[in-house]
């Protein structure tokens, strides 16, 4: 049926002749005939030929120097190929790293500074309470002041648990009036007509991208411009300043040799030091 030798030989009981065992399997399953006599024929009728391991012959390809060295050529290049493959594969998956951790790198300093944020909140919370008089505190009981702390008598509730006091009316009033006129302010503000618009930015596209820093450990802390010349200078995470011409797209030096992260650089004092 396939025209070559046969890997796993099969025999016909009605008709005699020889088949491969895969593809006249499939065939009976489809047609239900031998493919030759046109005859009816079951998985029954197909008897395996037990025979020697068969060796192939070489191709004819590889029986001269010059086929042979057409094989590989053709492997080297199918080997070429799917190297440049992985190494497109391989850059596409650093570009992909590199964003998620400056993403990573984003969200901790927002994380940061709402922190920072709460905290001075619980402490301007902390001090307006020292601050209340004690005329204020109501139904409260008084304040006693000892070793600089405020020590407040204690109510037992009925659950036999200490009743503490809450934020009271005067404290509220004054937290909405704070509130009402920082809103007030907030909007009053202008924004700076030298920012661009939100139509603006959607228009913008990128034009080029240069990876200065090495992709194990990305990251790029400070970056400054020199103000007569198009150089940039950046320092990274991973320990180097790049002094970068952005005219030429070229990076003109690496300045390597420091042992921690590289912070905010000058890019007209490196471009005095690249010129000396």
């Amino acid at each position: 049926v396939s025209g070559e030798v046969p890997d796993e030989p099969v025999v016909s009981k009605r008709s005699g002749l020889l088949f491969e065992r895969r593809l006249i399997e499939r065939y009976i399953e489809d047609h239900g005939k031998c493919p030759v006599t046109k005859e009816e024929l079951s998985m029954d009728d197909i008897v395996l030929v037990k025979t020697n391991k068969v060796v192939r012959p070489r191709p004819l390809q590889a029986a001269s120097i010059p086929g042979l060295l057409g094989i590989f050529q053709n492997e080297w290049d199918a080997l070429m190929l799917s190297n440049f493959a992985l190494e497109q594969q391989l850059h596409t998956a650093r570009q992909e790293l590199s964003h998620a951790l400056y993403q990573h790198d984003a969200a901790c300093r927002v994380i940061a500074r709402l922190k920072k944020e709460r905290d001075e909140s619980r402490a301007l919370l902390a001090l307006a309470e020292r601050q209340i008089p004690a005329s204020m505190a109501g139904v409260a009981p008084a304040a006693v002041v000892s070793n600089g702390k405020r020590a407040m008598e204690d109510e037992i509730g009925p659950d036999g648990k200490k009743i503490r006091p809450g934020i009271n009316p005067v404290m509220i009033d004054e937290l909405t009036e704070c509130n009402t006129m920082l809103s007030a302010q907030r909007k009053k503000r202008q924004v700076p007509p030298s920012l661009a618009s939100i139509d603006e930015l959607e228009r913008y596209t990128q034009i080029s991208s240069h990876p200065l820093h090495k992709t194990n450990k990305p990251g790029i802390l400070s970056m400054d411009i020199h103000p007569s010349k198009d150089i940039v200078a950046t320092g990274g995470i991973d320990t180097n300043a790049v002094l970068f011409d952005r005219t030429s797209g070229q990076i003109l030096c690496t300045l390597a040799g420091h042992s921690k992260k590289v912070f905010p650089p000058s890019a007209s004092d490196a471009s005095l030091i690249y010129y000396f």
